[in-house]
């Protein structure tokens, strides 16, 4: 089983020590195009490694909660699931209800804005004569 597992790990350093190998030597010195191989073949190698470790792990069935699981089904603890809500009726209705007006209105120091009016009163002659010396720049 371990053979087989480094053998997928092997396979996939040698196919990314080819693939830096054959883009690399076209550009580099045989050397330095093995070397970079090399490096590739550990890159491919661990990352290789590292995926299967991770499929491995997500994978697998979580063995302590199904034990955890199994006991509590046998004492009866947690088996059933209450779904109903309690019944909110009487809170809603106080919300509803209108409330008696307070009499500290003035206390409370709310004012309602006034913005003033943006209308213009200048002639409309004016206004076109603006508008036409604007234009003309």
């Amino acid at each position: 089983m371990l053979f087989g597992s480094l053998r997928i790990n092997l396979w996939s350093g040698v196919v990314g020590f080819i693939l830096t190998f054959m883009l690399s030597v076209g550009s580099n010195l045989l050397t330095t195009s093995l070397i970079r191989g090399l490096i590739a073949f550990v890159f491919w190698f661990l990352l290789a490694f590292v995926l299967r470790w991770t499929l491995g792990v997500v994978a697998r069935p979580d063995l302590g909660n199904a034990q955890n699981r199994a006991s509590s089904q046998v004492d009866g603890v947690g088996g059933n699931l209450d779904l109903t809500t309690p019944d909110e009726n009487e809170d809603l209705n106080e919300l509803l209800k209108p409330k008696p007006e307070q009499t500290d209105e003035g206390n409370n120091g709310f004012a309602p804005l006034n913005p003033p009016k943006l209308v213009s009163n200048k002639d409309p002659e004016e206004l076109a004569k603006a508008v036409r010396h604007l234009t003309d720049k």
